[in-house]
């Protein structure tokens, strides 16, 4: 259930980010100074955590989907869901773990 209930909020998510994402660069269109105003905020630390969340949401997102198209399609599917969800989230937990110390040090400016 808890696989199901995180599918869908990461699901959520991604989906306000790239709504977000298509209007702020919609907006160069209208006015650049507006576009440059806008993206100068995303400069701030604070947006730069939030875009750890935005790619942990993205791994366990996709790596989930995989596991359910595994589940939908594989006859062992079922039998082995459980197993795969631990493997879906170290898989995710690994990946984010390599991204995240790269993330941070352009963030807050040191060298890693």
């Amino acid at each position: 259930m808890w696989s199901w209930v995180l599918h869908r909020i990461t699901g959520v998510a991604i989906f306000f980010f790239l709504l977000v994402h298509v209007l702020d660069t919609a907006l160069v269109r209208l006015s650049p100074e507006a576009y440059n105003a806008v993206i100068s905020t995303y400069k701030i630390p604070l947006i730069g955590l939030a875009e750890l969340g935005l790619v942990a949401a993205i791994l366990f997102h996709a790596l989930n989907g995989v596991r359910v198209i595994l589940i939908d399609f594989w006859r062992k599917g079922v039998k082995y869901q459980n197993v795969m969800f631990w493997i879906v989230i170290a898989i995710a937990a690994i990946a984010f773990l390599g991204f995240a110390p790269r993330h941070l040090s352009h963030v807050f400016g040191f060298e890693i």
